[in-house]
């Protein structure tokens, strides 16, 4: 049985007080919540006091980038030992964000994934496709490359704890978001996918719906077979609708 992981990404939002205010609420609204894997990945600069206001509690930290070196001549970017040493779990990789404003190709994304695990810390691989993709049914080519080519030259135990994100970037900040059966079509597929190379894994590892999910909209994509959890990104920005989502998570 997968445990349901559902986790908020602040993307640009927050500054350190606003997020110390968001951790402080949040914390007492899913205190008594033992069955959902929970997690935050606010801002570089929130880290340190996130990391810090959520210690012994069950809010799980995650980053939203990183770079696949160590050190080095790489203004603006952070590394996997400066993430692991503030005592970040998980590191979000390939969001479309980064993909599309950023030129962040699938074999970036390999790299930054079997870097994460060099650090242990826990990727969540964004996938999915464009609207123009999905239009002219791109869909399963474009999931399946960008699954092949993040998880090339992982051992099986990797692959197990990593998380898959499936975000249509038609559905990102839109308002817009796919029916819990569309989601759970492709999200089945991925699963498919991983099976091909990493059968016993392919069991084991989550899956994640990104795309506008709210409070009103978890329970439906929760009940589809392979969803297990949410990716959330606005309605991750105010802790009592963050919570919603996390309480509504069957």
């Amino acid at each position: 049985m997968r445990k349901p992981i559902i986790f908020g990404n602040w993307k640009m939002n927050k500054t350190v007080k606003e997020a110390n205010e968001l951790i402080s609420l949040l914390k007492t609204l899913v205190s008594d919540i033992k069955d959902v894997e929970i997690g935050v990945c606010p801002p570089a600069i929130d880290l340190q006091e996130v990391v810090k206001l959520t210690k012994d509690s069950n809010i799980k930290v995650g980053a939203q980038n990183m770079h696949w070196e160590k050190s080095g001549a790489y203004t603006g970017d952070i590394s996997a030992v400066m993430l692991k040493e503030l005592g970040v779990e998980y590191i979000i990789i390939g969001h479309s964000e980064r993909r599309e404003y950023y030129n962040e190709t699938d074999q970036e994304v390999n790299k930054k994934v079997k870097t994460a695990f060099e650090h242990k810390l826990k990727p969540i691989i964004c996938v999915g496709e464009s609207l123009e993709e999905r239009k002219e049914n791109k869909t399963k080519d474009k999931v399946k490359n960008q699954i092949k080519n993040a998880l090339k030259g992982l051992t099986a135990n990797q692959v197990s704890q990593t998380v898959i994100a499936y975000e249509p970037i038609w559905a990102i900040g839109t308002g817009e978001s796919a029916s819990a059966k569309q989601a759970n079509q492709v999200v089945s597929y991925i699963r498919d996918v991983v099976n091909l190379d990493y059968p016993e894994a392919s069991q084991k590892l989550r899956i994640q719906y990104g795309g506008s999910v709210k409070p009103h909209n978890i329970e439906e994509f929760m009940a589809e077979s392979d969803i297990d959890g949410a990716l959330v990104g606005g309605a991750s920005l105010e802790a009592n609708s963050f919570a919603d989502i996390v309480k509504n998570t069957k």
